[in-house]
């Protein structure tokens, strides 16, 4: 993904013309956001699934949570950052992400219920967008090894979602299945979210289940492509030694040419320069 691409979807992060200072503590702050933006889905699963009122409290401190440490990053960055508004150009999805999290927090989903839970929905959305953005460079052809762990490491915490939101799952196994076909958008109908909390779940799984699975199809082709592109470089790299060769045998060839073309026109001159001097000796002989 291009540097134009990035601040198009609100994650271009500090510009490049910025001065150092930003630069560190971008690069310093980066791990500990995403895992901080991690946490909107245990928080997203407390306050929707949990019956115990504390466990429900627990997700509404992680959600203050996340709003704090993004607004107290945003304000801190802004603060270094020598080109304010370009930063805040190229990082408006933090923008959105504060105020979706500050709208949910300060009571928005008191009056309207159904479009809180989208705004959730959202928010979570939005926040492993950043997530993604962040981890871009691991998105290659040797970071395969890494996104299907991924792709693993969530479709086994996603069954254990689905196990303990949804009650006709009775197994771990079935939730793992549940899991999969809503993330790969199959949905064979043998399993089905019933309940408010299963399906704002369900709603997650499908959004990072469609963007895992493009990012495996894309790394596997990316992968066939990369090999295709090493064979045509050193393809070129003999074509370019090649060339080379040539050229330089051309340029020997020329040099050597032009040397007895000198040498010749060096040896005519000197026989022009000892007839002039013998010339001129004649006629001092002569006047003499």
């Amino acid at each position: 993904m291009s540097e134009a691409h990035r601040s198009w979807i609100g994650l271009g992060g500090v510009p490049p013309w910025d001065n150092a200072r930003a630069h560190a503590w971008e690069r310093r702050l980066h791990w500990g956001m995403i895992g901080v933006a991690l946490l909107s889905i245990p928080a997203l699963a407390l306050e929707q699934g949990a019956q115990d009122p504390s466990l429900k409290a627990a997700g509404r401190a992680l959600d203050w949570f996340v709003f704090l440490a993004f607004s107290a990053e945003f304000t801190w960055m802004l603060r270094l950052t020598s080109h304010r508004a370009a930063y805040v150009l190229r990082n408006w999805l933090d923008i959105v992400i504060i105020v979706s999290a500050a709208a949910n927090l300060f009571g928005f989903e008191s009056e309207w219920v159904a479009i809180a839970r989208l705004l959730r929905l959202a928010l979570v959305g939005l926040l492993m967008a950043r997530v993604l953005g962040s981890l871009r460079k691991i998105f290659t052809p040797s970071g395969i090894p890494f996104i299907m762990g991924l792709a693993a490491m969530s479709l086994a915490l996603s069954g254990a979602g689905f196990y303990w939101l949804e009650p006709t799952v009775h197994s771990y196994a079935d939730g793992v299945w549940l899991a999969f076909v809503t993330g790969a958008t199959i949905g064979y109908g043998d399993f089905v979210p019933t309940t408010t909390a299963s399906r704002l779940f369900a709603g997650l799984m499908v959004v990072l289940g469609f963007t895992l699975f493009s990012l495996v199809t894309a790394s596997i082709a990316a992968f066939f492509v990369g090999e295709d592109e090493k064979l045509l470089r050193r393809e070129m790299h003999q074509d370019i030694h090649k060339l080379r060769d040539d050229i330089a045998q051309l340029i020997g060839d020329e040099e050597r040419a032009l040397r007895r073309e000198m040498h010749a026109d060096i040896r005519q001159l000197r026989t022009e320069l000892a007839e002039i001097r013998q010339a001129i000796q004649e006629t001092r002989r002569d006047k003499h």
